[in-house]
C-alpha cells in the first residue's frame, strides 16, 4: 500500500517512496529487483528475506533489512503458514521508474 512519495531536494532525477506490504499466511513473491536502495523494517509477523549471494534471514517484528541497487531479491515471504505478515519499506530510486521489475529483467 503505497504512503508516500516525494522528490528528493538536492538529488537530480531521485525520489523516496515508503509503502507497506502485508503478505498472507504462507504467502511470498516471485523473485524480483527494485533497481533501488531499500529499507525494510518488519511491522508485524516474520518474514523471510534473501539476495542473490547472501545467506536467508527469518526477521521478526522490529528488524530490518536492506537491498542495494543491484541486488536480485530472490526470497521475499511470510515465515508463517497460518499468521499474516507487514512490513514497511522505505525506497530510494528513480524517478518515474517502477519500484519494482521482475528478475529476469521484464
Amino acid at each position: 500500500v503505497p504512503l508516500l512519495t516525494k522528490d528528493l531536494t538536492g538529488i537530480p532525477n531521485k525520489e523516496a517512496t515508503m509503502l507497506t506490504v502485508q503478505y498472507i499466511p504462507g504467502g511470498a513473491s516471485l523473485p524480483h529487483r527494485h533497481d533501488s536502495h531499500v529499507f525494510v523494517y518488519v511491522l508485524e509477523g516474520a518474514v523471510k528475506m534473501q539476495v542473490d549471494g547472501k545467506p536467508e534471514v527469518t526477521l521478526t517484528a522490529g528488524q530490518t533489512f536492506y537491498e542495494n541497487p543491484t541486488d536480485v531479491h530472490r526470497v521475499s515471504a511470510n515465515a508463517s503458514t497460518t499468521q499474516p505478515a507487514k512490513i514497511l519499506v522505505f525506497m530510494v530510486k528513480d524517478k518515474d521508474k517502477p519500484a519494482t521489475r521482475s528478475a529476469d529483467g521484464n
